[in-house]
């Protein structure tokens, strides 16, 4: 009977981690679905050196972004 109360506490402590690394995913996927509208407007469109080296700026702004949220996805779970 000792046992049940730490094992409610080590499952609620594993929901929170899942809810944290499902808010993570989430935040990729709006990174990955904003890298994803920049490439198909560049595909769409022609533009000068300028707007594609602004283009290629916020690219590697959430290139870095993920990578960012990745290591937080690497945590270690006990």
């Amino acid at each position: 009977m000792d046992k049940d109360p730490q094992l409610k506490e080590f499952l609620e402590q594993q929901i929170q981690w899942c809810k944290s690394q499902d808010h993570i995913l989430e935040e990729i996927d709006i990174k990955l679905y904003e890298m994803k509208r920049i490439a198909e407007y560049a595909l769409e469109h022609e533009f000068n050196s300028e707007k594609a080296k602004k283009l290629n700026g916020q690219l590697n702004e959430l290139i870095n972004e993920v990578h960012c949220l990745e290591k937080q996805l690497r945590t270690i779970v006990h």
